[in-house]
């Protein structure tokens, strides 16, 4: 624990926010992991992140995590140029729109010549700066990560182009341009946030793509004549065999650039022009989203404190592929107190690893899926489960005896909205005797993308648009995607969460149990409070939060029309 941190244990603990056994557990956490302080506070649930926002400022610990493990996004550099940052040992945290409001690490933050230099970079934008002091080392070693992937890339390609084809043939080894191309690329999509690389061959150039909050996006083409020597390396780092180029093939590989620990999984595809290769991402020191930072709205908030809450039952969660599923349940177990109860996972695979739960990943076990690793964890004395798919009928069964016997049981089932895994449930074999009573609450979500703040363009909605938002006022105002260099001209940045939350009460389980059509199910859940994800998504657009084009995109809106 550094002399900083430290200090706001102390801190902490003079005024009754840590324990002095709190303290204990989060130094042989962090001794054992390496996590940084205010990360291990929050995962642990020992401290708010209201009370890591009012720490003093010369602890100087950053609330968004330890400055050196730090990547940040490549949008926000656009207001701190590389020569600047440089020049003023300064590199920027996070911007706040609405207040115009830049959070700046800087080794001499008391600079006013070098603050009047940055706030002028920043422009009309940038009407604040907040300072937070950092040593110039690990300020530095951040410019070169954040500032330098694109660059390096550029560089791989160029050396690639000028080697000859003796080199580029030969082996992988360390300086070989073919390594540094792949291994640049790699940094620079996990330095972009991108979820996924798409490798894609056409007749004579290699399309590359990034999955940038849920969205392909094309990042650059080279020339088809690198793409053999590039997938070979692919295939030997993700344990492929290189000589099959008939059939697909899936592997993985961990990567560490930057100092971060990536796990990145390969699939390969034959087609027309050749083996198609798909690179899934996973920051294995990412921190899972607590509760409050899903953005659910505080009334369903609340009632999914109070779902979760339940000493037995099961919780579920919907939503199609990349919707943000896992990521809420770990939010939602976040909330249980670890020390005191036995939490197990089943996933497929374990995607990030929680301090004080015990989690099983399914991928590679061919002797366990998620119907016998229940069975096998109900041996194992648990309070609650996670089970990360509930996908044929024997696990549909198994995940019901759990919650049936007196566990807090945690699921994601594909439907395509909350009322509708209901006859999902059905179709699984479950029966409505077993429905009734044991279902806490239903929790149907949409990943959506936010609007830039920087670029966003205020409008007047046509009469369709008004028709659909459920609004006569021809005077409000909604907003529209433009595109700048801080959103890499997608007029977005980031995704927030879009909910349905249905609470199964005493009522509808009656109306479960009456064998009551879908029809009258949702007339009576919405005479209950039940807001629908149309309903939700179209208020966020109200709010300027995103676009309506977006919430069309993602969410159906067709009984709106």
């Amino acid at each position: 624990m550094s002399a900083p941190e430290a200090e706001f244990t102390q801190w902490l603990l003079a005024r009754g926010l840590l324990t002095p056994a709190q303290l204990r557990v989060v130094q042989a956490e962090q001794q054992a992991t390496g996590v940084a302080l205010d990360t291990l506070l929050l995962r642990l649930g020992f401290v708010s992140a209201a009370a890591l926002q009012q720490q003093p400022v010369s602890t100087a610990v950053p609330v968004l995590g330890a400055l050196r493990r730090q990547v940040s996004d490549p949008r926000l550099l656009a207001l701190l140029p590389r020569e600047l940052a440089i020049r003023h040992a300064a590199f920027p945290l996070a911007f706040d729109a609405d207040s115009g409001t830049l959070d700046l690490a800087m080794s001499r933050p008391h600079d006013n010549v070098a603050l009047a230099h940055i706030r002028q970079q920043g422009g009309a934008r940038c009407r604040q700066l907040r300072t937070h002091q950092a040593a110039a080392a690990d300020i530095a070693q951040a410019i070169g990560r954040a500032y330098g992937h694109a660059a390096a890339v550029d560089g791989a390609l160029r050396a690639l182009d000028g080697a000859s084809a003796e080199v580029i043939g030969r082996a992988p080894v360390d300086g070989n341009p073919v390594v540094q191309l792949v291994d640049s690329l790699i940094a620079d999509a996990a330095a972009r946030d991108a979820s996924d690389i798409h490798l894609e061959p056409e007749q004579t150039f290699v399309r590359i793509r990034y999955r940038l909050d849920g969205v392909m996006q094309l990042f650059r083409t080279l020339d088809k004549r690198h793409w053999p020597a590039m997938l070979t390396r692919l295939k030997i780092l993700s344990g492929m065999n290189i000589a099959e180029t008939r059939a697909p093939q899936d592997g993985r590989f961990s990567q560490s650039p930057d100092g971060r620990r990536l796990d990145v999984r390969a699939a390969t595809q034959p087609t027309l022009h050749g083996e198609n290769l798909v690179l899934r991402l996973l920051d294995r020191q990412r921190e899972y989203l607590s509760l409050d930072g899903l953005g659910l709205p505080d009334a369903q908030q609340a009632l999914l404190r109070a779902l979760s809450a339940r000493p037995a039952g099961i919780l579920l969660v919907t939503g199609p592929t990349g919707s943000g599923k896992t990521t809420t349940l770990y939010a939602v177990l976040s909330l249980l107190d670890s020390t005191a109860l036995n939490i197990m996972t089943l996933e497929d695979p374990v995607e990030y690893p929680m301090p004080g739960i015990r989690q099983t990943s399914i991928t590679d076990n061919v002797k366990l899926d998620f119907a016998s690793g229940i069975r096998s964890l109900m041996r194992q004395d648990p309070d609650a489960i996670l089970v990360g798919e509930i996908r044929d009928a024997d696990t549909a069964a198994m995940a019901f005896r759990a919650a049936m016997t007196g566990h807090q049981v945690f699921a994601t089932l594909h439907a395509p909205t909350a009322l509708g895994v209901l006859p999902r449930l059905l179709d699984l074999g479950v029966c409505r005797d077993t429905l009734v009573g044991n279902v806490s609450g239903i929790l149907g979500q949409r990943l959506v993308r936010r609007l830039c703040p920087h670029c966003r363009q205020a409008d007047r909605p046509d009469a369709g648009e008004r028709r659909l938002l459920g609004v006569s006022d021809d005077e409000i105002c909604l907003y529209r995607p433009r595109g700048c260099e801080a959103c890499l001209g997608s007029g977005y940045r980031g995704r927030f969460m879009v909910a349905e939350l249905l609470r199964i009460d005493a009522d509808i389980d009656a109306a479960i149990g009456r064998h009551d059509d879908p029809a009258s199910l949702r007339r009576l859940a919405k005479a209950r409070g039940f807001s629908e994800l149309a309903e939700q998504g179209c208020a966020r657009v109200l709010a300027g939060d995103t676009s309506l084009e977006e919430i069309i995109r993602t969410i159906d809106l067709s009984e709106r029309r």
